[in-house]
């Protein structure tokens, strides 16, 4: 045989063996294919993140609660400062929120209160005391109704305000609780008062306006705030001392 004829030999021998074996893999896929294969377990690795509350979601009742992808609590964050630290969940209201709801029903259901009848405003009085005793709560509410009533236009007195301003290394003022130092004779026809009760899951806060003269009631509103909402009142000074009762200062009035 010439060795023209042994090169084409071998060139055709290369191509049997070529074709025998896309033969033999395409059998082999044929065979995988038939045959299933059984897969791993799925294990879910459940890390801290994952425990971590997620972000709320309008749609998702369960994020809404704080809960993450699992259905646990996740751990509140914490909030803090020099005076203090509030833990818990993060507030989409505060107080000031809830004074101006109970402000709309005082105005709603309110009697002989104008524009020319100059209301006083006080602080809010624990119910089970001599009504002698408020808190934080009862003073920010105070404050925070003196703010409502005057976007309503209804004259506030400040009776705490002084004819002076005192100037002193701590600051400049011009309020004082000392009754020495305030005008016994104010032009206030009505007062806006109310008591505060603790209540499950919240503090049940009752306003009313009174007349100063006749002591009839011309309005009134209730409302309970949750307790998340209060205990996110922090006391200046950080104090737990004396004067303090489930974690709240208590103050006579």
């Amino acid at each position: 045989m010439s060795a023209f004829n042994k090169r084409i030999a071998l060139m055709v021998a290369g191509i049997a063996v070529s074709l025998s074996g896309c033969s033999m893999m395409k059998g082999d896929d044929e065979t995988a294919q038939a045959e299933p294969v059984s897969q791993p377990m799925n294990v879910i690795d459940i890390t801290a993140i994952d425990r971590a509350p997620v972000e709320p979601d309008d749609d998702d009742e369960s994020a809404s609660q704080g809960m993450d992808a699992y259905g646990a609590i996740g751990q509140p964050p914490l909030y803090s400062s020099v005076q203090g630290a509030y833990k818990g969940r993060p507030l989409t209201k505060h107080i000031g929120d809830y004074v101006k709801n109970m402000t709309q029903d005082l105005i709603a259901n309110m009697e002989y209160v104008n524009e020319k009848t100059p209301i006083g405003v006080t602080h809010f009085a624990l119910i089970d005391t001599d009504l002698q005793t408020t808190d934080l709560l009862g003073r920010q509410m105070a404050e925070s109704f003196v703010h409502e009533l005057h976007k309503f236009r209804v004259p506030v007195i400040d009776f705490k305000a002084t004819d002076y301003i005192r100037i002193t290394t701590d600051g400049d003022f011009v309020l004082s609780r000392d009754y020495l130092e305030l005008s016994s004779s104010l032009p206030i026809e009505y007062v806006l008062t109310g008591t505060m009760a603790k209540h499950q899951g919240g503090v049940l806060v009752n306003a009313r306006i009174l007349g100063i003269e006749s002591r009839a009631v011309v309005a009134s509103a209730q409302m309970l705030v949750p307790f998340y909402v209060v205990d996110a009142l922090i006391p200046s000074d950080g104090s737990q001392q004396n004067g303090m009762r489930d974690g709240v200062r208590l103050s006579r009035g």
